[in-house]
């Protein structure tokens, strides 16, 4: 019988990051300074983020080494088994063979902690103490907090207001590390003060939570900021997943055809596809696709626009598509996937046609989730749902063709601390949201003037 799981030893877990700036089909714009329209230095980044990670957002490096103690931490759960999904295969009754890399083992329960351990190790090297973050469903809260015992680092998490209320088994396991978790916004920073008094009543977003804590981090001399997405060196981190998978899918002598994921701010996607990306553009024919929810369209409906990365813009001007900084999404519950803008090296290779974006509603997402739950076992958080209804609609795509495709899933995380959502599917109580475009509109129109440097 075909293998079930294939497991790479922990002698064959990858020693460098892969780092794609260098092989990217055109230059990736500059991050901007808001009040000059000029491209922005390092130095600017400097009072955030450790010297270290700065030189990994900017770096021309293909490869990057992994300090070994990062790799010793590592192997509490690295290498992830990368699954074959018989029984998937069998029910859809596809000719198609899928596979999904299981990023839940990690002891938080997704692939944060691949680059929440390699943050905390970098500011503990430059003498940091405390670390300030946000955090949307929870995930990268608890990833930041697991890295932070593990530094014995202090760490503060500004967590999006409506996840906090929806997910609190998160936040007790984020204290449980001993991290402390605020609701935002919250009346601790001025831009949370400001968002309430203009709307007492606000559920949240990813850019609101991001202002509380860079604030939080530029007025304290003890602390840093750290980001779970979006940000060139968080995305490096990620990409031991892929580089994982293509020693495993060797191992059966297979290649991907088609690599699917979910895209919040980017990192979990890149972290499986950049890899794949680089065999692509050195001509490999290979589909990969990202995807989102209808929302919180970024990639399937967005401008592709210099914006800041946060509601109170604290931050530098990034390049991506970008549903405009105050946009604040409705309640869905993949909450990780709530973000007004995307990781401009993903977005760039978006708008190359090197990826391909698709975006699904809730109930369909939720839909293909319960599938593979009583087929694989497996009860996924809702945000990797998307890229398991990707994954199915391949597979049945396949089917009709009759195409004997290799689909590789990025499976980023479990659903255990989300099975209030699953009630409220399995119940008949689940929303979809269809973003108006008035509502984008209205988001947009707050977008800066800028022209672009030449």
């Amino acid at each position: 019988m075909d293998q079930t799981k294939i497991i790479l030893p922990e002698s064959e877990m990858p020693q460098r990051w892969y780092n794609i700036n260098p092989d990217l089909p055109a230059p990736l714009a500059p991050p901007l300074n808001p009040g000059t329209g000029q491209p922005i230095g390092p130095e600017a980044l400097a009072p955030i983020f450790p010297m270290e990670l700065i030189k990994q957002e900017v770096s021309m490096e293909p490869w990057i080494e992994i300090p070994d103690e990062i790799l010793r931490i590592y192997k509490l759960w690295r290498p992830s088994p990368l699954f074959r999904a018989h029984r998937l295969e069998e029910y859809l009754g596809t000719p198609a063979r899928i596979y999904y890399k299981n990023e839940s083992f990690s002891p938080p329960g997704s692939h944060k902690p691949n680059t929440a351990v390699a943050q905390a190790y970098y500011n503990k090297q430059e003498g940091v103490t405390r670390i300030a973050t946000e955090t949307g469903a929870g995930q990268w809260g608890s990833a930041l907090a697991f890295a932070g015992a593990l530094f014995d680092l202090t760490i503060t998490v500004y967590m999006v207001k409506v996840s906090y209320q929806q997910k609190p088994y998160r936040r007790m396991l984020m204290e449980a590390w001993g991290a402390e978790c605020f609701p935002s916004p919250t009346d601790k920073t001025n831009a949370g003060r400001a968002i309430r008094e203009k709307d007492p009543d606000s559920p949240g977003s990813l850019g609101i939570a991001i202002s509380e804590a860079i604030e939080d981090a530029a007025t304290h001399d003890d602390t840093k900021y750290s980001l779970g997405s979006v940000l060139n060196h968080v995305l490096l981190h990620q990409t031991i997943v892929g580089l994982e998978t293509k020693k495993q899918l060797d191992l059966v002598g297979e290649k991907a055809d088609v690599i699917v994921g979910c895209v919040g701010g980017g990192s979990n996607f890149a972290g499986m596809a950049f890899p794949f990306v680089k065999d692509k553009l050195e001509g490999q024919e290979i589909d990969i696709i990202a995807t989102e929810p209808t929302a919180c369209p970024t990639l399937t409906r967005a401008p592709y626009r210099y914006d800041f990365g946060d509601t109170a813009q604290l931050t530098p001007l990034l390049k991506m598509y970008t549903l405009g900084h105050s946009f604040v999404p409705p309640p869905i519950h993949a909450g990780g996937l709530r973000y007004h803008g995307d990781a401009p090296l993903m977005c760039l290779l978006v708008n190359q046609g090197v990826i391909e974006a698709r975006a699904f509603h809730q109930n369909e997402v939720f839909e293909a989730a319960i599938t593979f739950a009583r087929t694989e076992g497996s009860l996924t958080a809702p945000e990797t749902a998307h890229a398991v209804k990707a994954g199915i609609d391949e597979a049945l795509k396949c089917k009709e063709t009759g195409e004997e495709k290799c689909i590789v899933i990025a499976y980023s995380g479990h659903g255990f601390f989300d099975l209030g959502a699953y009630d409220a599917y399995l119940s008949g109580e689940l929303e979809d949201y269809e973003l108006p475009e008035q509502e984008i509109e209205r988001a947009l129109a707050e977008l800066p003037e800028i022209s672009e440097p030449a």
